[in-house]
């Protein structure tokens, strides 16, 4: 299984758009990953790298999220 983070980092390695960024939405299979993940995690039943997929990928989504607001601002200029 790819990790959900992949998704982000090949968007971002593939070169974008500030629209093509503002826009961007992980696709619904890395959607549902993250939500099993954080099941598993309050279930404390996250093995290591489990762990580390979930720690990379809301990182990622943290970053995301800034920089969607940054290209935002820029389109809006």
């Amino acid at each position: 299984m790819i990790p959900a983070y992949e998704e982000i980092i090949n968007f971002l390695a593939a070169g974008t758009t500030a629209g093509a960024l503002a826009d961007f939405q992980p696709s619904a299979e890395a959607r549902q990953r993250v939500a099993e993940l954080l099941v598993r995690r309050k279930q404390a039943a996250l093995t290591m790298d489990e762990e580390r997929e979930l720690t990379h990928f809301l990182e990622l989504e943290h970053l995301m999220r800034l920089t969607k607001a940054r290209a935002r601002q820029h389109l809006a200029a």
